[in-house]
């Protein structure tokens, strides 16, 4: 089997390309533009630097799945409109490959697309983007359903939030657990935006990696959630972080200047994704994060 993977230096796309190495021939495309070139160590198959939302995509080989995992991910990104070309076109160029290739599609989505909507948050509720990123995503569905109807082999997979190792470069755009752990290994005080109590359904890179082969290997068709069905506040990662890093540190409560257009819960509805995919989460948040803490030498296992 041939596998294509756009983002593939990626946080995600990364460990996804290391995973599949293993059960496929695997050629990995990126721009560079935000990825980190390290997180490819130990990936034996074919890069190709490439922006897929401005280049054609020319490989010497029938692809049979692409992963599509390249987009701007940045939701502080400023320029809405060059957010929504990247990554729309971006996805329709993917299409394109797809059909002439006759190549599944799986391709990632967002919980970003739901909103400040009703938890748990189900595929089938009303979409309420609330930035470009997460409208480019809404939008990447709707194509995606309307090719669906077609007769189209794509799977969406919503993303909840995603934490793990190959997200250290991304800065302010990484993971609260990092940007958190990263404070308390400092010695400074935890930041939280007033009063800890938002909730998220926090996801182990690893099992979104599984989520993926899971949805390679099914036959279904449509738009499912990828998240662990369970919600984790901010308040409760700091204790978690605290116990770990042995930190001392008094949370600071701050105000959120992003009030407006931010989520202050996710959590997903799993009960499609386990029926269609066959697909459920391993990884409970404190064994996903002391894993975490591990693999980036946070923490000695040895001692903790």
């Amino acid at each position: 089997m041939n596998v294509l993977i756009t983002g593939g230096a990626g946080f995600i796309g990364s460990q996804l390309a290391l995973r599949l190495q293993d059960l496929a021939q695997v050629c990995v495309v990126d721009n560079f533009a935000s990825a980190n070139p390290d997180n490819l160590k130990g990936f034996k198959g074919e890069v190709i630097k490439l922006d897929v939302s401005e280049e054609e995509i020319n490989i010497n080989k029938r692809i049979d799945v692409v992963f599509h995992e390249a987009s701007n991910t940045d939701t502080t990104f400023k320029d809405d409109r060059e957010m929504l070309r990247n990554n729309i076109e971006g996805f329709k160029k993917i299409l394109i490959f797809c059909k002439e290739n006759k190549a599944k599609l799986i391709y990632a989505s967002s919980a970003g697309v739901y909103g400040k909507g009703e938890v748990p948050m189900k595929e089938e509720q009303k979409a309420k983007p609330l930035n470009a990123y997460a409208f480019s995503k809404y939008m990447m569905d709707l194509i995606a359903l309307r090719e669906i109807e077609k007769g189209a082999d794509i799977i969406g997979l919503r993303y909840f939030n995603v934490y793990g190792p190959h997200e250290e470069h991304k800065n302010k755009a990484s993971s609260m657990i990092l940007q958190l752990a990263r404070q308390i290994k400092e010695g400074k005080n935890p930041k939280l935006f007033k009063y800890g109590e938002q909730f998220r359904d926090f996801i182990y890179v690893f099992d979104v990696v599984e989520a993926n082969i899971a949805a390679m290997k099914s036959n279904a068709r449509g738009i499912f959630n990828v998240g662990t069905g369970k919600k984790t506040t901010f308040n409760e990662i700091v204790e978690i972080l605290n116990r770990f890093l042995h930190g001392n540190k008094k949370t600071v409560y701050i105000d959120n200047p992003y009030e407006r257009f931010y989520q202050c819960k996710t959590l997903a509805d799993m009960e499609k994704t386990r029926r269609e995919l066959n697909f459920s989460a391993r990884y409970d948040i404190v064994r996903g994060i002391k894993d975490y803490l591990e693999k980036i030498g946070f923490i000695d296992e040895r001692k903790d």
